[in-house]
């Protein structure tokens, strides 16, 4: 019965009856050692088709010991990190006689973006379009990715999730395999029925007959949030994997819009609010009110409202947002980035090759491919340090892996990226020195996405124009010297810098590893009074950023930045890479190492440097030429 996606030019004639699927009575069942949802133990009478036209009924599926049922979706990133060993795990078990079948039951997806989705990630077994939600709702499906297996008798025997981690390294129970074993030995599912998690299913949607009064509606109360918090990323060719934009597309991701704000994972927004103001906190951060508005509209059934309401879509800039840079700088040569594993944290070195110093009012980040650049940090390296990683991997491919840092101890940092983060001009008569000779590091942590990718990002430079009147300047408020014990969940590291000069404070940026947890950073003026900076409750290495002050914070000599850091060395920090063999974690640039560091901008009041910025030649370069 096992068959292959096969040839796909023959699938515009099969449109019409591909995924049809026919239930009989008793529908799809839930586990029979467990599990809920009121569904019965068999799935009784059912026939289905797959994308390329073959049939396939109740006695084909009980004719097999076990067969899979697996659900996945295009759009949603966990489901897709999932694929690459879902294939694994279907030639595996194929040669056991366990048929696998990828369900997309998705109302979003089409039948072309399913056929497309199933080639890119290359599944070798049956593909379904459920496109009305029958095999999900027989079989009690809820999210994507999630995993269903029914016995030779018809019988439901486990539901849930495929393991217990999107990232393959960092595995440690094998869910779907070990209830498949269990099956084939004739022996009883220990764990039948657990929770599976990623993306929620959206089903076809269901009429709002009567709108209460006082229910928000997209129209009215919802549009204008996504408008202003998420469509900047949630739009095409951005960093989101799906947009925004309609009512059809914010509706049908509804319940997750809810789910993802009121945990605060969206927009990634990490600042407490007021402690001090950031010049991006308009544009990322979602009030308790406006986080209220968008739950109770999910749980309405996401009304649209009167369509006459809804604002226009925004209008976004194309190409480079602060307009064409006098220097674009790139790699010589794409990074292939595999399918699956831990994140990477790749460094390309970018030889600037400046004859003079020159001063920068901006730079601005292109991810070559959106789909997996995550965030990207661009170091000066001005004593060309870095020359001597180049290829140190020796995996063919351009650049060097590290973690935390480039691996090296760079001059200066340029600035970066992450998604929502807009760049920005610095204020008149302010420059960012590049030395000249001076090579750029460009640092950019890669997130897989279940199929091989391919990335060649740029960076632009925008030159400084007019006179410069104050460098931007940089210090750092660290502690090299703490030690996290092994299962301490709350470790305390402190640390102060005194200010020599008269100064104004630009931008902050903290940084942590994986143990990470709060980091507070204040000033205290000489006469004690406390001035705040920015404070992380909720620590993620994922979402960090520099952070620009609304108006910047002027601190006399004799004042003292402070910071305070939290870390959880615990078990149980899902986090910790260190979990499975606690160990006392000290300073260092490995994963499993940690770092207590914040960076502070700043310029310095009695500096008048009266220099010129002359303008030069827009030209592009890449790497080694």
């Amino acid at each position: 019965m096992r068959r292959g996606i096969g040839n796909l030019g023959i699938l515009c004639g099969l449109i019409a009856m591909a995924g049809s699927v026919t239930i009989g009575a008793g529908g799809f069942g839930a586990p029979k050692n467990g599990g809920g949802g009121g569904h019965k133990d068999t799935i009784g009478h059912f026939t289905f088709r797959d994308i390329n036209g073959n049939t396939y009924t109740q006695q084909q599926v009980t004719a097999h010991k076990a067969t899979v049922f697996v659900f996945l979706s295009c759009q949603c990133p966990v489901s897709n990190l999932y694929t690459p060993r879902l294939v694994s795990l279907a030639a595996a078990y194929s040669t056991r006689g366990v048929p696998f079948f990828a369900v997309y039951s998705d109302r979003q997806e089409s039948l072309p973006d399913v056929i497309a989705h199933a080639r890119q990630h290359g599944l070798k077994f049956p593909v379904v379009h459920d496109d009305r939600n029958v095999i999900a709702d027989h079989l009690g499906a809820k999210v994507t990715p999630e995993a269903i297996i029914v016995d030779d008798t018809g019988t439901v025997r486990y539901r849930g999730r495929i393991d217990d981690n999107a990232v393959t390294t960092r595995v440690t129970a094998h869910d779907l395999q070990e209830a498949l074993d269990a099956v084939l030995t004739d022996q009883p599912v220990v764990h039948p029925d657990v929770p599976a998690f990623g993306c929620v299913i959206r089903r076809v949607a269901v009429p709002v007959a009567v709108l209460p009064p006082g229910v928000p509606t997209y129209a009215h109360d919802v549009a204008p949030i996504l408008r202003a918090r998420c469509e900047g990323c949630h739009r095409p060719g951005e960093v989101a994997p799906f947009s925004l934009q309609t009512y059809q597309q914010a509706s049908a991701w509804a319940n997750d819009i809810k789910r993802y704000t009121q945990n605060r994972q969206m927009p990634p927004w990490k600042p407490a609010p007021g402690y001090d103001a950031f010049t991006d906190e308009a544009s990322r951060y979602l009030t308790e009110k406006q986080i209220a508005t968008l739950a109770k509209w999910a749980d309405a059934g996401a009304p649209l409202g009167d369509p006459h309401q809804v604002p226009p879509p925004r209008k976004f800039t194309q190409g480079w947002q602060l307009g064409e840079p006098d220097v674009i700088l790139t790699p010589t040569q794409d990074y292939h980035l595999a399918a699956d594993g831990d994140d990477v944290y790749r460094n390309f070195i970018l030889p600037a090759n400046f004859t003079t110093d020159r001063y920068l009012s901006a730079v601005e980040v292109r991810p070559g491919n959106h789909a997996v650049v995550h965030h990207v940090l661009i170091y000066i390296d001005g004593l060309h340090a870095a020359d001597k990683l180049e290829g140190k991997d020796h995996d063919g491919e351009p650049g060097w892996t590290s973690f935390g840092g480039p691996g090296f101890v760079p001059t200066g940092l340029l600035g970066g990226w992450a998604p929502g983060n807009d760049p920005h001009f610095l204020p008149p008569g302010v420059g960012n020195l590049l030395p000249k000779g001076a090579n750029l590091v460009l640092q950019v942590h890669y997130h897989k996405d279940g199929k091989p990718e391919t990335d060649r990002t740029r960076v632009g430079l925008h030159f400084a124009r007019g006179p410069i009147d104050k460098r931007l300047s940089g210090t750092m408020v660290l502690n090299f010297w703490f030690k996290i014990p092994q299962g301490d969940p709350h470790y305390k590291v402190e640390a102060v810098t005194p200010v020599r000069d008269d100064v104004h404070v630009l931008a902050v940026t903290p940084h942590m590893h994986w143990l990470g947890r709060e980091m507070k950073l204040w000033a205290t003026l000489p006469d004690g009074t406390a001035k705040p900076l920015v404070w992380i409750k909720d620590w993620d290495f994922n979402w960090q950023a520099s952070y620009f002050l609304q108006h910047p914070l002027a601190l006399p000599k004799g004042s003292k930045v402070h910071l305070l850091a939290y870390y959880d060395n615990s078990a149980n920090n899902p986090r910790n890479p260190n979990r499975k063999n606690l160990r006392q974690v000290t300073w260092g640039e490995q994963t499993t190492d940690e770092m207590c560091v914040a960076f502070v901008s700043f310029t310095r009041d009695h500096e008048h440097l009266a220099h010129k910025s002359v303008p030069g030649v827009k030209k592009s370069i890449a790497s080694g030429q």
